[in-house]
């Protein structure tokens, strides 16, 4: 009799045990070396004039695949780069599409936007691949082969390591962002100290801690919006974002660290310009995660949603041909280079587009979090809006996601104007300025999918 109840009992527990690890999520990530293997020319500071000298980090690109109770899978990439265009986004999403049978809405891929990683594809084309000679064109290619077979075994590794898992949210604060629209960077120490900084920020730290059925982290990603521009010299390196990452990683081993950006095309960490700063923001980013682990953090039910969508971006009034041709004589050496870039255009499809295909995207985990994914540099303006619109800190707005096609100005920034709402958008080959109604239209794409 006892043995029969014996029994029983244990099939009642093995039983529980098993609907438990049925009704819960399954989470592998993995990380890979993406450092070129070979010397070339770096990204984000178009005024460099030689290529990389060495590294002082690696840079990685890292893959988090989750898989909720009904088996619907998501898969985030992260990259220590400055961005990636809209051509090698769809030809990674591809790949990873058909190696992995998944839809185009499971896959977001962000970048750190560091300033001290490798020119990729054609982004920034005027800024860098436009203006390098045939030899170092060939690198470029070369290594944005080599990323896209990086960025395939780390999904390939992080899909292997799938296994039950626990996951939880919460959000932190760091303060190092400073709107640089509205401070001057001389000024800032001296507007800190006295309280005095002004202009729109956004110091939140989302963070979405992974553990296994034990409750070990294995993986942990984190966010903040602030540009990646500590560093501008000639060496590799994953600018406080990696040192935030390689930080974490040493305090709690066996875990993959991950960043994305956040809504920081107008924010800058300030002061900058040394390794010691940067190390410093890294490690005040790696405090505030490490806080929010530490405390409270609410567990997400095994649920995900995922939605993306191309929206039809207006730009403004679009320039005559002859304008353009003026353009190309100029002595400014971008102002040429993207002018022979739209000539091109206009002779291969006849004129130039008048909207772009913007990415939104968005991601419901559990019945809290609402991850949006925006494209480009999108200024803070956005994270502040759609948070109030929607769920507060429980709205996570990564920027630099999908596709880093220009500057995302407000309508704001576009009205005040300047580098964020005029100027940028030669560096990156686009041929005016964006309509004035962007800011609504992203709003209400991003609204739109975040409503159940």
């Amino acid at each position: 009799m006892k043995f029969r109840h014996f029994l029983l009992f244990a099939l009642i527990v093995l039983s529980t045990d098993a609907a438990l690890a049925e009704d819960s999520w399954k989470a592998g990530a993995a990380a890979v070396v993406i450092t070129p293997p070979e010397p070339m020319w770096m990204s984000g500071y178009a005024g460099r004039d030689h290529a990389a000298e060495g590294k002082l980090t690696d840079l990685w690109t890292k893959a988090l695949v989750l898989e909720d109770a009904e088996d619907r899978r998501v898969v985030l990439v992260t990259l220590d780069l400055v961005g990636i265009g809209r051509e090698l986004s769809q030809s990674i999403c591809r790949r990873l599409q058909e190696r992995h049978e998944l839809e185009r809405e499971q896959i977001a891929i962000c970048v750190s936007h560091t300033h001290t990683g490798p020119v990729v594809g054609r982004n920034l084309g005027p800024a860098h691949y436009l203006r390098l000679d045939a030899a170092e064109r060939t690198k470029v290619d070369r290594y944005t082969d080599f990323l896209e077979e990086q960025i395939d075994d780390a999904v390939e590794q992080a899909m292997e390591k799938l296994a039950p898992a626990q996951l939880a949210w919460n959000s932190g604060r760091t303060t190092f962002a400073v709107n640089r629209r509205n401070n001057s960077q001389a000024d800032v120490p001296e507007l800190r100290a006295k309280g005095k900084l002004v202009g729109p920020v956004d110091y939140d730290v989302p963070v979405l801690a992974v553990r296994d059925e034990e409750g070990a982290l294995t993986a942990v990603v984190f966010g903040y919006a602030c540009h990646a521009t500590v560093l501008s010299f000639y060496q590799w390196s994953g600018d406080y974002p990696g040192f935030a990452q390689l930080a974490l990683e040493e305090r709690r081993p066996g875990c993959i660290a991950m960043f994305w950006a956040g809504c920081g095309a107008d924010q800058n960490p300030l002061p900058r310009r040394t390794v010691e700063l940067a190390e410093e923001y890294g490690n005040q980013l790696a405090d505030a995660v490490e806080e929010t682990l530490d405390g409270v953090m609410f567990s997400l039910k095994p649920t995900v949603t995922a939605t993306y969508e191309e929206i039809n971006l207006p730009l403004a009034p679009l320039p005559e041909k002859e304008e353009i041709e003026r353009d190309a004589q100029s002595d400014n050496p971008y102002i040429s280079a993207r002018a022979e870039m739209l000539l091109e255009q206009i002779t291969a499809e006849g004129s130039l587009a008048s909207t772009y295909p913007y990415p939104v995207q968005c991601w419901r985990l559990g019945d809290q979090v609402q991850w949006l994914f925006l494209g480009g540099e999108v200024v803070v303006d956005y994270a502040l809006r759609l948070k109030s619109d929607l769920r507060g800190r429980r709205t996570w707005c990564a920027a630099y996601a999908n596709d880093v096609m220009a500057y995302i100005p407000s309508r704001r920034v576009l009205t005040e104007g300047g580098y964020e709402g005029a100027s940028s958008m030669i560096y990156y080959g686009l041929p005016t300025v964006w309509a004035p109604e962007l800011e609504q239209q992203i709003a209400a794409e991003a609204v739109r999918q975040a409503t159940p």
